[in-house]
């Protein structure tokens, strides 16, 4: 049975890295009980980076228990808690190489859709303690996932996770995220993921930076639209 392993909330903090303050919401700690889940985030979780983070289309990230293990095999680490990755939800099942974007899911009293992979930014290099942390997941391809919020309701840990939607294209998380950041970027695949609804805005300017480019210039090599 796929289920809701942990449901972890953070608000943002300031902390001192390499010489900096940096305000981050990375740290995330499981809760008891039920929490509400509405259209920006869950109740009592909060992003730091708004411009990065959070918003509609980011409203809840998610990560796998099997990727925790598989962390700690590469890492050989033991500490880890939930919240590690700085997920809201700790689940088990929902691999990202069979979730696709546009997927929907019952969980609890809320209706989720998978709108993107993780864009992975240093400040889980931070909590990991693990400076090329970012680098790896992009490397590994275990990005984890965003959801929106189409129904607001109450989720709780221990809560089946049911799957009531599939979304156009069945392109999966891992793939969506190997088609931005490997390289190649073919063409009917780019057009192929923008045919999704679901998918979140950011990303969707990147495919069209993608083929703006390799009108330009040929094929594409770079992720232009992370970087434009």
């Amino acid at each position: 049975m796929v289920h809701l392993l942990s449901l972890n909330v953070g608000l943002p903090r300031d902390i001192t890295w390499q010489g900096k303050i940096v305000n981050t919401a990375i740290w995330k700690t499981p809760v008891d009980g039920p929490r509400m889940v509405r259209r920006l985030n869950v109740d009592g979780d909060g992003q730091g980076d708004l411009a990065g983070h959070g918003g509609e289309g980011r409203a809840v990230f998610v990560y796998q228990i099997d990727s925790y293990r598989y962390w700690q095999e590469q890492l050989r680490r033991d500490e880890f808690v939930y919240g590690q990755f700085g997920e809201n939800f700790t689940v088990d099942g929902l691999p990202d190489a069979e979730v696709c974007i546009g997927d929907r899911y019952r969980i609890g009293g809320a209706l989720f859709e998978v709108t993107q992979p993780r864009v992975t930014c240093y400040r889980l290099g931070i909590r990991m303690d693990e400076p090329e942390m970012a680098a790896l997941v992009v490397k590994h391809g275990r990005p984890g996932f965003y959801f929106r919020v189409l129904e607001e309701g109450e989720v709780q840990a221990g809560n089946e996770i049911t799957k009531v939607a599939s979304g156009p294209e069945g392109m999966s998380v891992f793939e969506i995220n190997a088609l931005l950041y490997m390289p190649g970027h073919p063409r009917d695949q780019l057009e192929r993921a923008l045919r999704i609804p679901a998918l979140s805005p950011g990303w969707r300017r990147s495919f069209q930076a993608l083929i703006k480019q390799e009108r330009k210039q040929g094929a594409p090599t770079g992720n232009a639209g992370l970087t434009a």
